[in-house]
Parts: structure tokens; sequence; C-alpha cells
């Protein structure tokens, strides 16, 4: 069947031999469905017996909908990790051998875990009271009434009410069609739609695409093999990105070097030193601990829930926590203009008559094609609001016509149509639609067109047609022009500042509409957006994937675009580099939504593109997207920053320890001193990194850009470190040498761990500078307090050692500079 269109949000109607839908709490005679035959019994839907009687047997749709994970499966995740069972046993062999200072990375981790645990609940809590918000509310018929349930409520045998943009929830049988066309793509991967007639089946997880209709549920809850397809696709992760993949694959590598590295210091330590066993003992655990990025994962974990819970504030619900950090890698934004760029609502500014038309003769047609509809569109409810049913007109009260036809919207042709009996008993037939689809190329009319449209005023064109099929493929032929209905859209307030937003951001915004380019391309104007004097028919776009992506860059407004060049146009830009973000809210959208690589759907947008976008504007504001792309950027950036501050002290430990092994000396350090450097250079910093601001696009590679920075780091504080302790070794004897020796290698190695983190906390801000002077001060305390040095074991002995310590790290910190000055000219920053 060729799909026709009012405009991207229309509805078919229903005409006299059809079946027509039932209006959400319509009454309906109270006759029992059994004792009527089955048609009938669709009309009227079950009863409450019968709901109760199903419900009893277990025939409930109860498939569970859920946005995140259970609190079991929170805590399981982050208390059952490798690296928590790895620290868990060294911390329980601690705890026997060692002073309880010795001790104190075991609390660490539990401070971690339990944080970890809390904030990802926060994020839980969140996320499930948005999807309450935002959850899909199925039109049912039960008791002779219509009314909204939720999804689990549906039973086996209910009936339920589809019309344009539905999603089909449950599978079942077709009752009822009223043009019905169902897309099933998300399932097949076909994009035609399929026109459905009565007992033809339908698949949870299609859409309505056009007309209306009705089905019976044949198979419900966890029988409805789709329905759990798309709970399982639809379901809140915390893996699948590029930032988890590749924590997770740098942890990959770092067992694959802890592990031989470990046990050669093992046999170091406790074989060939002959040494006492308990020092022995902590010495080999110091040496281990610190090669595990332990709070890495906490941090991520921490950061991404914090950003749900944020952007959770502003209605803004993220049903794939990927969509957070995808949107900060997006270069390219497609924006919908009606409902994104304009409000839903229009106004009817003028209506012109064609042709010597009779004004009220042409009001009497409008006021019967918007009373025809019982679900009308934004252009179809501006002519509903002007010129309402049953209204006196001059020459009194006007008689309702008779629907004979009905034509249903689709954004294939850009038009709908309806045939009536008028109250002469003459037979008429209209179409209502885009001008320049309807028209002839050089028809004089289309002039006055495109000087409205200039103006940013959509128009629609009123035309009689011979009476015959609307639907046919040359419906529009011998079409009579009758009318111009002139429409002022609503702009959006807050629009404006949201694309001078992304222009800043060197996102480049691209508008694809249904409409009239000219007429998208002034309303982006009167925005601001630049290029927006760059527009493009899409009738005339090039079919080749490579010229349509050069078509795409080089233009910014596109009008008069189907749903399949939508799909097409993303695809494009993707083949280019690009990562494309789509936002829609009409079922036109779906496609393009599905296929880019972040989709954002408005709140008020149909079942079906809320269903298969990562990202729901609840509050149908698209200026929230600044701040889901801040807070993906500020995710991304922050990780990619403390990253580097883990890796190097994993980098570090592992090389220290190899040093050891080979030189066979005692290992420098006790989890102590360990546990006091990781804390100050990196555990406290990282967690005020992590959740600071960052506007810095987001940049592929995660691992690689880690890599090389934190190698270089580590291999300079390693060899800078162990520089001191064998200086030291050399320069101090007798009873308490080791103690003196160690100061003086924690000494360099906090210095040099210090220099990274200034590195790294760059640009400096007040914030950034007060952070590293009190971490450089709380080392301070700890070499000047009593207490605090026989806690630690930490005293710097003589003056010539300490200062050779401050020397070596000194000229490390200059080595530091020069390699991420070398390795940023060479492969970027």
């Amino acid at each position: 069947m060729t799909q026709r269109a009012l405009d991207s949000s229309g509805e078919q109607t229903p005409g006299p031999s059809r079946p027509a839908m039932i209006d959400a709490g319509a009454e309906l005679d109270p006759v029992h469905p059994r004792d009527l035959p089955p048609s009938a019994h669709d009309a009227t839907g079950l009863t409450t017996a019968e709901v109760a009687e199903r419900v009893a047997r277990g025939e409930v749709n109860d498939v569970p909908v859920r946005s995140s994970r259970s609190v079991t499966e929170i805590v399981r995740a982050n208390v059952f990790t490798r690296f928590n069972l790895i620290i868990g046993v060294l911390w329980v062999i601690m705890l026997f051998v060692a002073p309880i200072q010795d001790s104190l990375f075991g609390f660490v981790i539990v401070a971690n875990t339990g944080i970890g645990i809390i904030q990802e609940w926060r994020a839980k809590k969140t996320l499930d009271s948005l999807a309450v918000i935002g959850e899909a509310k199925p039109t049912v018929r039960r008791d002779g009434k219509a009314a909204e349930i939720s999804t689990h409520e549906i039973v086996l045998g209910d009936v339920v009410e589809l019309g344009p943009g539905d999603k089909v929830v449950v599978d079942g049988t077709v009752a009822e069609a009223d043009s019905l066309e169902v897309d099933e793509s998300l399932l097949t991967g076909e994009a035609d739609p399929v026109l459905k007639k009565p007992g033809d089946p339908v698949m949870s997880g299609s859409f309505v695409v056009a007309g209306g209709g009705a089905f019976t549920a044949t198979k419900v809850g966890r029988e409805a093999y789709a329905a759990q397809l798309a709970e399982e696709a639809s379901r809140f992760t915390l893996v699948h990105s590029e930032l988890r993949s590749g924590i997770s694959t740098i942890l990959k590598y770092v067992t694959w070097m802890m592990v031989p590295t470990a046990i050669g210091l093992i046999i170091s330590q406790l074989v060939v030193k002959d040494n006492n066993f308990k020092d022995s003992v902590a010495r080999t655990v110091g040496g281990i601990v610190p090669m595990i990025p332990e709070g890495l994962v906490l941090l991520t974990s921490v950061a991404f829930a914090i950003g749900v819970v944020r952007l959770g504030r502003k209605q803004c619900l993220v049903q794939e926590l990927p969509a957070i950090e995808g949107l900060a890698r997006v270069d390219v934004v497609c924006l919908d203009k009606t409902g994104t760029l304009t409000e839903g609502g229009m106004d009817i500014t003028e209506v012109r008559p064609l042709n010597g038309s009779d004004e009220a003769y042409v009001h009497q047609v409008l006021r019967s094609l918007g009373s025809s509809d019982p679900r009308p569109n934004a252009s179809l409810q501006a002519i509903i609001d002007a010129y309402p049913a049953g209204e006196m007109s001059d020459k009194g009260a006007e008689a309702a016509w008779a629907v004979t036809d009905a034509m249903p919207f689709s954004s294939a042709r850009k038009y709908s149509g309806a045939a009536f009996t008028e109250t002469d008993g003459t037979s008429s037939a209209w179409l209502l639609g885009a001008p320049d689809v309807l028209l002839p190329e050089g028809d004089p009319t289309l002039d006055e067109i495109e000087h409205l449209n200039q103006q940013g005023l959509r128009v629609l064109l009123l035309a009689r047609v011979p009476s015959g099929e609307l639907d046919a493929p040359d419906a529009a032929e011998g079409d009579v022009p009758t009318a111009l209905v002139v429409l002022e859209q609503r702009l959006r307030p807050d629009a404006a500042e949201t694309l001078k937003y992304f222009a800043q951001q060197n996102v480049a915004t691209k508008v694809i509409s249904g409409d009239n380019a000219v007429s998208v391309g002034a309303v982006a104007g009167k925005l601001g957006l630049a290029g927006a004097e760059n527009t493009l028919d899409a009738r005339k776009m090039p079919t080749d994937p490579d010229d349509m992506a050069t078509a795409m860059e080089q233009n910014a407004v596109f009008g008069r675009v189907t749903p399949q060049q939508k799909r097409d146009m993303v695809a494009a830009l993707q083949s280019r580099g690009h990562t494309v973000a789509m936002t829609g809210d009409g079922v036109n959208d779906v496609l393009a939504l599905k296929d880019a690589d972040i989709g954002v759907s408005m709140g008020s947008g149909s079942e079906a593109t809320r269903a298969v976008a990562q990202i729901v504007l609840l509050n149908n504001s698209f200026a929230t997207l600044p701040s889901v792309v801040a807070e993906g950027r500020r995710v991304i950036g922050n990780i990619t920053r403390v990253a580097t501050l883990f890796l190097t002290k994993t980098v570090y430990s592992v090389l220290l320890a190899i040093l050891v092994v080979c030189t066979q000396v005692e290992y420098p350090f006790l989890p102590r001193h360990l546990t006091l450097l990781s804390t100050l250079t990196i555990g406290v910093p990282a967690f005020f990194l992590a959740l600071a601001p960052n506007k810095e696009r987001a940049q592929p590679h995660f691992v690689r850009r880690v890599m090389r920075y934190a190698i270089p780091s580590g291999v300079i504080a390693a060899t800078a470190t162990f520089t001191t302790y064998l200086v030291a070794r050399h320069h101090y004897s007798g009873p308490g040498a080791l103690e003196a020796e160690t100061s003086a290698a924690t000494l360099t190695l906090f210095l040099v761990s210090m220099w990274v983190l200034a590195i790294i906390a760059r640009p400096y801000t007040w914030w950034r500078i007060g952070l590293v002077a009190a971490m450089g001060l709380g080392f301070l305390i700890v070499l000047v307090v009593p207490w605090l040095q026989d806690f630690f074991a930490l005293k710097l002995v003589g003056t010539t050692m300490p200062w050779a310590a401050v020397g070596i790290a000194v000229a490390a910190a200059a080595l530091l500079e020069f390699s991420w000055r070398l390795v940023g000219r060479r492969f970027g920053a």
C-alpha cells in the first residue's frame, strides 16, 4: 500500500465500511462478550471477571521491564571482583603478620566497594522512577471501555488498540484494521511497512506507521519471544562501552604482568633474602598491592552513576548507560524540526482560496477534514482549532458531511485525504498536504508559496481530486488547487541557545525535516543556526552514499526527507567517520534513531521512538541535550585523566618489583608507605578530578591514549625511585638503615607522583591548585608530626640523602615534562 501524509504525526480517518477505533474512555452498551460473535467481542474486550481468571491462571504479561540491575546484582558486581579477591587474601595475611597500619589498604577497598554500591543504588532508584514516567501505556478495551494500562497488566485475550506511532507490546492477531501499516524492521530488517488485515499476526517489537486498528493478544509474558528480546535490548547496563571495555582490556594486561612479577617478588623476598619472615611477607605484599589499579573501576562506576543521577534530576532518562559516553563523542547532531526546534502546536494565520473558490465552502471542507480524524496531528489540530465541528456559519449551522473514504498518514507522500458525501448528496474527494508535491513543477502558485516559506511559514495545499481510490499512486493527478492553508510554527524558546552551544562545541548541526526546505531553513535562520541558508530539497539528494555524504557535509538544512532517506543520511555521515546523534519524536524518525550512534527521543514522542532511543527527554526540552553532552564529556574526559594516574602507579610498581628481583635487594616499601602515597597522589585527587567539569570532546582509542602517557610516567617514576634507593643503600649503614633508605625512596616517589598529578590536573583552576597543594601539605604533615612518623615508619635521616632524593625527583620531573610534550606532539593530546 502506498503511504500518504498530512505531517509527521497524522492519523487515519475511519470510513463507515471499516471498524472504527474506540476513543479512550468511550462508553459502550453493557453486553457480555460471550453472548456476541467474535467481532462484537473484540469491540468490547474482556470483562473484569475474565481478566481476573486469566491473572489467576498466570496468563499475564509478566516479563519484567527493568531499567537497571537489581540490588543483589549491584552488590555482587561490586564485591565479587578479581582484584577484590586478590586484595582480600593479601589483607587477611597482613592482619596476621604485620601491624594494622600495613593493613590500611584493605579498609580502603572496603570503603571503595561501599561507595560504589551506594552510588549505583542511587542511580538505580533514579532510573527506575524515570522509567515508570516514560513507560508506554497501551490502550486496552475492557468492559466496553477503552483505557490506558501498564504493559505488564495485559492478559491473554486482551484487545489492544493501535494508532500511528504505537508500539506493539505483545504478540497477537489483528482484529480490526483501518489501513493499518506496521513496520517490522526492528525484528526482520525489512524496511518497508507491512499492510495488515484482520487475521494477520503482529509481533511485539514492531510499530504502527500508518492507519489504525486493534489486535487480540495471543502470546503474553515470556511466551512472546520478541518481547523478551526488546526487554533485553533496552535493559540498563554498565558494560559494552568503549570506556569500560578499554578498562577491562587494561585490567587483563595488568593481570598478565602482575602474576609472574608477583611470583618473582615472593621468591626474592621469602627465599633468596634471609630476612625476618614477617617483614619479608609485609614487603612482598607491599610490592603486589600497588600493581592493582583497584580504584579505577570504582571511579568509573561512580562517575557514570552520578551522571545518571544528575541527568535524572533534569528529567532525562538514560535507557542505555553508554549513551552518556556516546553523546560526548558526537560531532554531528541531526535534528528533526517539528518537536525539536519548534513546539508541537501550530496556529493558522491565513486561508487563501484559489481559482475563485468560495471561502465558506473551503472552511466547511477543512472543518470536515478535521472532524473526521479522532486523533489529529499538529497540523490538523490547528485546523480543528480554527474551524471546530458544529460551528455556525453565515448560512446557519453546517450539517456534517459523511466520510466515505479516508487515507491515513505516511511520510512517503507528504499528504493525506478524505472523501465525503456532502449535505446535498454530491460526492467530493480532497487531498491536504505539501504544495510542492501536489502541484506540478512550474505552477505559478509555487512562487507565492515560496515567498511564504522564506518567512518560515508552513503552507499546506487543499486540492480537490476526481473521485476514486485516494491511496492510488496517481491520486494527485488532475487535482484542482482550492486553497492554501498558512500555518505559523511556534519556536522553542530554548532552541537558539542550544544550537549556539553545539556551534561553540564544534558539533555540526543538520536539520532534517519532511517540510519544505526553504521554510525549514527560514525557521533555522531565526534561531541563529550557522549555514541555515544552505538548504537542499531531499528529492534532489544523490543516492550514491559517497555523494550523499558530501551533500550532507556541505548543507545544513534538508527538506522533503522521507524516513528511508533519514536513515541513509545517518549512514552516509557515519561512512565519513562522523559520530552521529539523531533526535526525533515522530514515527518517521524511528529507523534513523535506531541506526544513529545515539538516538534521542522526546518524552511526548511516539512509543516506537521512545523504545529505540537510548536517551529520552521526558520534559520534551531540547535544551536538556547540552547537559547530556556535558555529563558525557565530564565522565569520559575525567576517567581518561584518572586512569593515567592509576596506571602510572601500576607501571612503576611492576617495574620496581622487576628491579628488586633482578638486583636481589629488599623491596623498599611496606604496604603502609604505598597506601599513604596512593591516597595522596591518586585516591583522593582522582575522586575530585573524576567528578569535575570537563568540556573537551571525547577522543577515541581510550587504551592507547592512556597507556602512551602512563608507561613513560611509570618508567620514569620507577627509575628515579630505585636510583634513590640504591644511592641510599650505599649512604646508610647499621641499624635502622633500611627504614632510612625506605624514607628517602618514598620521598622521591611521592615528589615524582605529585608531578604526574600536577600535569594531569592541568589546565589549572583555583580548586585544582588547592587540591595539589593540599596533598603536598598532607605528606609534609606526616614527615613532621612524630606520631605520624612512627605510624607510617617514615623518618628522613640527615640532610644529604633527603636533598639527594629531592634532586633526583626534580630531574625526573623535568624528564616527565619532556616526555609528555613529546607524546603530545607525536600523537596529539
